[in-house]
C-alpha cells in the first residue's frame, strides 16, 4: 500500500510539473482547474509528503525528507525526455516560446520547491550525514548530473539512517517491560584520557541513553581529561565513594574506557575501591602499553614536546580541569609504564574484570586523527584501532574482540559511539546494552 501511494505521487507530481507540455492544446478552462487542484495537491505534498508514522519528531522531519530528494530525483528523471523535446524544437526553429516558457517557469519552481523543502529538511536533523556528507552535497551540488548521483547517495544514506532508528525504537518498546540492563548495582561510565564528560557532548555517544532506556542506572567518572594514573585514580576514588554513600547502592559495575580502565584498576587495588566495585570492564585499555607512544616520546623534539604539553594544559584548564598535565599522562601510556604497573597493581579477588577489544582493518576507514596514527600504531604495535593494541587489550577472565563483518573495522572512537556513526555489521548501543545485560544475568 505505501508503495502504491509513493508511486500514485510520483504519477501525480509529474503530471502536474510537465502540464504545460501534456495539455499543451486542452482548453483554457480545463488548464486552470486542473492547474488549481494540482497547485493544492502539490502544497499539500510538500507540507505531508508521507503520512508513515515514526517513533520521534526529528525521524518524521527526517524520513519525510529523504521522500521529498526521491520525489525530486523521480521527477527530475521523469522530465528531462521533454525538457529535450523542447530543447530540439528550439535549436531546429518554428517552437512556441511563450510555451516553454511557462514550461520552464513551472518546472524550475516545482523542482526547486521540492528539493529544497528535502535538502533543508535532511541537513537540519541527519545525524549519519555528518559535515563530510553534507559539505559533499553542496559541493556536487553546482555539477550537473554529479549532483543527482550525490543526491540519490544523500537520500540512501538518511533513509537507511531511518529504518535503524525506528527499528532500535521498536526494539526497545518490544523489551522495556523487561529492564533488561536494571542491574543491581549502577553503571560507572570512566572516560580516557584527553577528553572530559561534558552534557553537551557526552564522550560515550548515545550509549548512556540507550543503557537508559533499557533500565540501566547511569553515571560518570568526572576525572580530569589528562593526569596521571596516581592523580586520576584519587579523582575517581571520590567520585565513587561519593555515588556509594548518596545512593546506598553498596557497589558499582564500573565500564571504562582506554587509559579510564587503568585508573580503575588502581583506585581499586591502591586506593580501597574494590569493596565498591563489583566488576570493572575495560574498553579498549592498553594494559600492556603502547609502543608507538615510548617511541614518540623519545624520538619527539623537546621543543615539540613542550609546545604541545603547554598548549593542551592551557586549552583545558579554560575547559574546566584544574592541573592538567599532559605529559604525565602520555607516560602513564607507554609500554614500559605499564609493564612495571602490573606487576605493582595486582587484580583484586573480590572485583570480577572483563575486557573488551577492537581493531580497525585499515587507515581510510578510520577518521581524523585517527586516520594518521593507524598505519604509526600498527608499523609499532601491530593490529589496533586507532591507538591501542588489539594485543594490549585482553584483561580479566573475559576478553571480548570486536571484528565486525564491516571492512573498515572498528576504532577506539567508534568503540564508545564518539562519532554517532551507524555502522555496518556493528550496533555499539546494543554491544553495550547486552554486554550490561550479561552483567544483570550473572547477578551484578
Amino acid at each position: 500500500m505505501k508503495v502504491f501511494v509513493r508511486i500514485l505521487n510520483w504519477i501525480i507530481l509529474v503530471f502536474g510539473i510537465n502540464m504545460p507540455m501534456l495539455l499543451a492544446d486542452a482548453p483554457l478552462g480545463l488548464k486552470i482547474g486542473l492547474g488549481a487542484v494540482l497547485l493544492i495537491y502539490f502544497i499539500v505534498f510538500n507540507v505531508f509528503p508521507s503520512f508513515r508514522k515514526y517513533p520521534s519528531l526529528r525521524l518524521k522531519i527526517l524520513g519525510d525528507g529523504a521522500e521529498l530528494i526521491l520525489a525530486f530525483w523521480v521527477t527530475c528523471a521523469a522530465a528531462a525526455p521533454f525538457v529535450g523535446i523542447c530543447i530540439g524544437e528550439l535549436i531546429g526553429g518554428g517552437a512556441d516560446y511563450v510555451r516553454y516558457i511557462v514550461y520552464g517557469v513551472v518546472l524550475v519552481l516545482c523542482e526547486a520547491a521540492v528539493f529544497w523543502n528535502g535538502i533543508i529538511r535532511v541537513y537540519f536533523t541527519s545525524v549519519q550525514l555528518g559535515v563530510r556528507y553534507r559539505v559533499l552535497g553542496i559541493v556536487f551540488g553546482l555539477i550537473p548530473i554529479a549532483n543527482l548521483v550525490m543526491l540519490m547517495i544523500i537520500y540512501v544514506r538518511v533513509k537507511t539512517e531511518t529504518l535503524f532508528e525506528t527499528a532500535k525504537y521498536k526494539l526497545n518498546e518490544s523489551r522495556k517491560d523487561d529492564k533488561i540492563c536494571a542491574t543491581k548495582y549502577p553503571i560507572l561510565l570512566v572516560h580516557g584520557v584527553f577528553f572530559r564528560d561534558s552534557r553537551l557532548l557526552n564522550y560515550w555517544g548515545r550509549i548512556p541513553a540507550e543503557l537508559e532506556k533499557n533500565g540501566a542506572e547511569v553515571y560518570y567518572g568526572d576525572q580530569q581529561s589528562a593526569l596521571s594514573i596516581e592523580q586520576s585514580s584519587e579523582e575517581l576514588a571520590k567520585k565513587i565513594e561519593e555515588i556509594v554513600t548518596r545512593t546506598g547502592c553498596g557497589k558499582v559495575n564500573i565500564i571504562a574506557h582506554s587509559k579510564g580502565g587503568l585508573d580503575s584498576r588502581y583506585a581499586i587495588t591502591k586506593l580501597g575501591c574494590d569493596k565498591y566495585v563489583a566488576t570493572l570492564t575495560t574498553i579498549n585499555t592498553p594494559h600492556r602499553g603502547c609502543i608507538f607512544a615510548e617511541y614518540l616520546l623519545g624520538a619527539a623534539p623537546e621543543r615539540i614536546k613542550n609546545f604541545v604539553e603547554k598548549t593542551y594544559n592551557k586549552m583545558f584548564y579554560a575547559l574546566g580541569d584544574n592541573s592538567p598535565d599532559f605529559m604525565s599522562a602520555v607516560k602513564c601510556l607507554t609500554n614500559s609504564y605499564c609493564e612495571q604497573f602490573n606487576k605493582d597493581v595486582p587484580d583484586s579477588p573480590d572485583v570480577v574484570y572483563l575486557s573488551v577489544g577492537s581493531k580497525a582493518v585499515k587507515r581510510r576507514g578510520t577518521r581524523f586523527p585517527l586516520n594518521f596514527s593507524y598505519p604509526v600504531v600498527k608499523k609499532f604495535d601491530g593490529d589496533n584501532d586507532g591507538l591501542v593494541a588489539i594485543d594490549s587489550a585482553p584483561w580479566g577472565e573475559k576478553f571480548t574482540p570486536v571484528y565486525p563483518p564491516a571492512k573498515r573495522g572498528i576504532t577506539h572512537a567508534d568503540m564508545i559511539d564518539l562519532n554517532r556513526e551507524n555502522i555496518r555489521g556493528f550496533d555499539v548501543r546494543e554491544f553495550y546494552v547486552q554486554m550490561v545485560s550479561d552483567l544483570r544475568e550473572r547477578g551484578f
